[in-house]
């Protein structure tokens, strides 16, 4: 067996940095909604900016990635922080519609910047005796960011909403500081790609209508689904959910210590509710299952195996709007189902698209995969309005059923297009 070579420190480095943004990113993200009923802005109004965020946050990458290649990825990264750090410092200041749209754009933006970054620093630095290994090892700092963001700002929020964006920036100030310090740039082939080369590239693999076809079909049926969980979760268990039985069962199974800390006290009496943020999210049950599921996955083919990560979704959103028929505790299983299904379809549909490509070509289809996510970016303005709809007809319960039934359409439409079209053939050369 062939010894796996040991990760640079720039590994390590790119890997830290890469926690401290996901915690930084899902810790606004995700209580974001709660924030804005908060200040009192409709659920249309909030769409639009979950919209604005999540395109600008999976369409720029397509361009930073390539001025990375060109410049350099310490370059680009320093470039991100001085976006990100006074965007988010501007939500302590601004408080109205366009402000905050406009603040949401920013960070947006600096998120996008920032994306492709550690990834590909993840790349240059790793070969074939530890690339499994070291992307394995990004995807749990992914996560563990990720989840312990929201669960450390929804404490804060508690106390002040400010704090949670001073934490959120000081996140941002560390990675700054890291970088400048610890930071070195890995040694690889600079690539001198100009960023109108790469769209004239990604137009000729977007002239190939059945893969563009392929990909809209992906972005309606996967990806609006995906992010209309996480844009309204929050604020359906914050809202809509019995907090004070979810407090009750966290405290049963965890003990006092956890469930106390991602919950907060109310009225003269403290009784204690859970923070929707806390448990709206799946970072949590991917560190602890990705692993199993993954090599569940890897034994069965693309699109069947994506369609059963779609189904097992589908259960999960129709387990979420029964927690609302019935016992909140519900809301905990339905979670785990999306989860399974999330852990099950995006990286197995992610790395089929790999498969299209010739070799040398991987890279860019992979820079397309970003048209389907920045179609689910549009779940803001689709479904969010929804909730609110139903929400007023004193029936939240319905969106999760809507988007069960969005993602079981999902399925027959793929699994008739792949009929009709063909699959696609994994290319070697």
């Amino acid at each position: 067996m062939q010894k796996r070579t040991p990760f640079p420190p720039v590994f390590w480095v790119a890997n830290s940095i890469e926690i401290l943004e996901r915690f930084a990113y899902y810790g606004i993200y995700l209580g974001f909604g709660i924030y804005m009923e908060y200040l009192g802005y409709s659920k249309a109004q909030l769409g639009i900016v979950q919209t604005i965020f999540l395109l600008f946050s999976y369409i720029i990458p397509v361009i930073s990635g390539t001025f990375a290649d060109r410049y350099g990825f310490k370059k680009v990264l320093i470039i991100s922080y001085l976006a990100y750090l006074p965007s988010i410092l501007l939500l302590i200041i601004t408080k109205s519609f366009s402000g905050i749209a406009l603040t949401m754009l920013s960070i947006g933006l600096a998120a996008g910047i920032f994306k492709p970054l550690v990834s590909g620093t993840v790349r240059v630095t790793t070969d074939g005796t530890n690339k499994t290994l070291g992307f394995g090892i990004f995807y749990a700092m992914v996560n563990v960011g990720a989840s312990f963001g929201p669960i450390v700002m929804g404490r804060l929020r508690a106390i002040s909403w400010n704090y949670a964006f001073i934490a959120a920036a000081i996140s941002i100030g560390v990675m700054l500081l890291v970088t400048i310090i610890f930071y070195k740039e890995p040694e690889r082939e600079i690539k001198q790609t100009s960023l109108t080369q790469k769209f004239k590239e990604m137009g000729v693999a977007l002239s190939d209508r059945k893969f563009l076809t392929f990909l809209i079909l992906i972005g309606v049926f996967f990806w609006i689904p995906l992010w209309a969980f996480f844009n309204l979760l929050a604020m359906y268990v914050d809202k809509n959910l019995d907090t004070i039985k979810l407090y009750l069962d966290v405290k049963h199974v965890l003990g006092a210590t956890v469930a106390n800390f991602i919950s907060r006290p109310e009225g003269e009496e403290g009784v204690r509710r859970l923070l929707g943020e806390s448990i709206s999210h799946t970072g949590y049950i991917i560190m602890v299952l990705q692993i199993f599921v993954s090599r569940i996955a890897e034994k069965f083919k693309a699109i069947p195996i994506f369609s059963t990560g779609l189904f097992i979704s589908a259960l999960g959103f129709l387990v979420l709007g029964f927690a609302h028929a019935s016992s909140s505790s519900w809301v905990f299983l339905g979670i785990m189902l999306f989860a399974i299904g999330e852990m099950t379809s995006s990286p197995r549909i992610q790395e089929y698209i790999t498969w299209m490509a010739p070799p040398e070509k991987a890279g860019l289809y992979m820079g397309t995969n970003f048209l389907a996510i920045g179609i689910g970016a549009f779940s803001g303005i689709i479904y969010t309005p929804l909730y609110g709809y139903f929400r007023e007809m004193g029936h939240p319960e319905y969106v999760w059923y809507t988007l069960a039934g969005h993602v079981l359409i999902g399925i027959v439409v793929i699994y008739l297009f792949i009929k009709k079209a063909g699959e696609f053939k994994e290319l070697t050369d």
